[in-house]
């Protein structure tokens, strides 16, 4: 079906997008973009032919006296269906739909009882209590749903019949559960199911696998889902996701945009666009890494988001600018310098890619003006110990020079196969050929003795800065002893000092923050600050 969305605050026509028959729509957007307006105005077109799902209120919401619900509430489906139900109006919804559960599950059994009792050839049918218990005990194995006088019970014994309990002692996932599987049976054939914050209560192991089930469940109905879980909305393989930047509440009007289903918007970029309206910096390492930690001090204008590896900061930084034209926000991305050769590194500069003028992300706290900002705010001559850590340095390198040489030679010759054997050929034979040569026009010694030479000159003229552009040693940090002249218990502890630093306003935070920004020779630097 195509569903109609709200105007826009623009010049721009309001669209329509389809969703249904396997494709669920997602609703994406940042906390007070006003996405949960946009929602119900769409709801408030389509009647009882939608139906809204919410486990907070459900759970927890106790209207008193008269309350008048739209059509399409849960609550207000559940009161017209059952009088009796209708009468609880204290009640919670979750409340509500278990009475209704088990009032339909009831009138099976009598209608069962007087088909026997006419003597018609008859069988007890499935109900939708049946499927909820099912499910349930999918999702929470090794827990068992019970029928006692009337009541829905619970348990996690097979064996003590004393160890049963009402939905009340369940947590409050084990209860979000039961009231989205019961909802969704409760909804209309074909209907348009629209659920607010689907991953609220639910640990994340249980997520995907819920609402994939629920939407096997009803393959007849349309699944339209409004999160600000970015995780959430990549887990809807096949989605539409509309992307709700902001709103004008007094006109209702909504800036927002439908995200071209292409294979190049990946989680990465929804993670992007979900968390914040600010331009997006993507970095290695995941969200407990230094570079999670560091980067957005030094970019606090940025909404900086971990991938994992160089290649996913690479592509994802490629991929959101190619989509600039729509989302209008700015991209840019940090990647180790590792062994990349000068050609490499301005490549890199040139699609947006920041690379440090130093091999890896934990040589940046050893930089000459760090040190000296460090030492200095411990009492120690701040001159002494950068002299001290250089002299650390060079003797270190110098001890693994020829080691770091092969390393070097290693990745040229990668790159190198990477680049060669990606090239056409017309024939198997011209390929063999091509191979044959490889090893000589590669020619790996060479590059060795070539790096063994370069590094050398590095340890004579004391280069201290070309070192850390090549040595790539994760001891390095804490075999050069900068952490104890400096005041600090280990290398860990002096990080965290550098890292509360920044986090602060105190002198010498701004002076670290320009060495950082310098040493990756940031483009962004004034927009930064």
């Amino acid at each position: 079906m195509n569903l109609q969305l709200p105007p826009r605050n623009d010049s721009r026509p309001a669209e329509a997008v389809g969703f249904g028959g396997g494709t669920p729509l997602v609703i994406i957007g940042a906390n007070g973009a006003g996405k949960t307006r946009f929602t119900r105005s769409i709801l408030d077109t389509l009647g009882d032919q939608a139906m809204r799902l919410n486990a907070l209120g459900a759970l927890y919401d106790r209207p008193r006296g008269d309350h008048e619900y739209q059509p399409w509430e849960l609550r207000s489906r559940l009161s017209a269906g059952a009088p009796a139900i209708a009468a609880q109006q204290g009640a919670t919804t979750l409340e509500m739909l278990l009475a209704r559960l088990m009032q339909d599950e009831m009138l099976n059994l009598i209608g069962y009882k007087l088909a026997l009792a006419d003597g018609r050839n008859t069988h007890l049918k499935p109900t939708r209590l049946d499927k909820v218990v099912e499910l349930w005990q999918e999702i929470f194995p090794g827990n068992r749903v019970l029928i006692d006088s009337g009541k829905i019970l619970f348990s996690r014994s097979f064996d003590k019949e004393n160890d049963q309990y009402t939905a009340l002692r369940l947590s409050d996932g084990e209860r979000a559960v039961l009231y989205y599987t019961g909802a969704v049976l409760y909804a209309p054939r074909n209907a348009s199911i629209f659920v607010e914050s689907p991953e609220i209560f639910l640990h994340p192991t249980i997520i995907s696998s819920l609402w994939n089930r629920l939407e096997a469940l009803r393959p007849d109905c349309g699944f339209c889902y409004t999160t600000h879980d970015p995780d959430f909305a990549s887990s809807r393989n096949g989605a539409r996701v509309v992307w709700v930047r902001d709103c004008d509440a007094k006109a209702c009007r909504w800036n927002y945009e439908v995200l071209p289903p292409q294979a190049g918007v990946t989680n990465e970029i929804y993670l992007a666009l979900a968390g914040s309206r600010k331009p997006v910096l993507f970095i290695e390492g995941d969200n407990r890494s230094i570079d999670a930690r560091l980067y957005p001090l030094i970019f606090p204008d940025f909404t900086v988001r971990s991938l994992g590896s160089c290649n996913k900061v690479i592509e994802a930084t490629r991929t959101f600018n190619d989509l600039a034209s729509f989302h209008k926000l700015d991209s840019m991305g940090i990647v180790d310098r590792d062994r990349r050769n000068e050609d490499e590194v301005a490549y890199l500069r040139r699609k947006n890619i920041m690379v440090p003028e130093v091999a890896e992300v934990e040589n940046i706290f050893i930089l000459e003006p760090i040190i000296h900002t460090m030492a200095s705010r411990s009492g120690a001559d701040p001159d002494r110990v950068v002299a001290k850590v250089r002299k650390a340095l060079l003797s270190l390198f110098k001890a693994e020079l020829r080691q770091q040489a092969l390393m070097h030679t290693r990745h040229r010759v990668k790159r190198t196969v990477e680049y060669r054997v990606d090239a056409r050929f017309d024939s198997i034979d011209s390929l063999e050929k091509h191979l044959e040569n490889l090893v000589s026009e590669m020619n790996p010694r060479k590059s060795y003795e070539y790096f063994c030479r370069q590094f050398q000159q590095f340890v004579d003229s004391g280069d201290y800065n070309a070192i850390l552009k090549v040595f790539n040693q994760k001891s390095m940090l804490a075999n050069c002893n900068v952490a104890q002249m400096c005041g600090f218990k280990n290398k860990d502890a002096y990080i965290d000092g550098v890292l509360a630093l920044l986090r602060s306003s105190a002198a010498g935070a701004e002076t670290v923050r320009e060495a950082v920004r310098i040493c990756l020779q940031s483009p962004a630097r004034n927009t930064a600050q």
